[in-house]
């Protein structure tokens, strides 16, 4: 289960409870939310953790393994050696965190280029060049966005937009896009079209 909307998440994890076997170990795939803020609707905290994948997982293949202060250690043990067994990067998160490892540090980049556009600083394809250039990376933030999902990006706007003002303008922003049915890769269209994005020009005539 991966949406991010509490609510959502909630009324899942109390109807699946109702038919799932009690040996059924419950694993969340949330980018930014904590196990404990549903524990207690899985009944079963014992057996509920988190699972992240990062996105495009078949050649990015982290799984960070992040449990609660009631979960049993032998799940947690357990997942790490099936996200190894399944070719994976097992990642012991070993507190909660919201983010988790990868998210922590990739959402905070993720959101200042929405802030920088979302207020005029910058332009999407400059942005995006800036970023990729400076560091080498194949993708930029808007790229990466895109990736993930405008959706989510959006539910994830919209709950840092009720402590920051700034975020309710991303979160306007992406409105937008969402409106239009503009959601990224998934769709085909994003902040670019696709498949050919037109950040891989930027990049490949930067280096000309």
């Amino acid at each position: 289960m991966c949406s991010e909307i509490k609510e959502i998440n909630i009324d899942f994890y109390k109807e699946v409870a109702k038919v799932a076997p009690e040996k059924t170990i419950f694993a969340s795939n949330s980018s930014t939310m904590i196990p404990s803020d549903f524990k207690e609707f899985t009944r079963r905290p014992e057996k509920f953790l988190a699972l992240h994948f990062a996105n495009e997982v078949w050649k990015n293949n982290t799984a960070e393994v992040m449990g609660h202060a009631d979960t049993d250690k032998k799940y947690e043990e357990e997942l790490l050696d099936f996200a190894d067994k399944i070719g994976m990067l097992p990642i012991h998160v070993k507190k909660e965190q919201p983010g988790y490892i990868v998210n922590s540090l990739l959402v905070p980049l993720l959101q200042a280029a929405e802030v920088l556009y979302a207020n005029g600083v910058g332009e999407i394809e400059d942005i995006d060049r800036s970023w990729m250039v400076a560091t080498g990376a194949p993708v930029g933030p808007f790229g990466m966005l895109d990736i993930v999902g405008l959706t989510t990006a959006y539910n994830i706007a919209k709950m840092s937009s009720l402590n920051s003002p700034q975020m309710a303008n991303v979160a306007e922003m992406l409105k937008a896009y969402v409106d239009e049915g503009k959601l990224g890769t998934a769709t085909g269209e994003g902040f670019y079209k696709y498949p050919n994005p037109a950040y891989r020009e930027f990049f490949k005539d930067t280096n000309k």
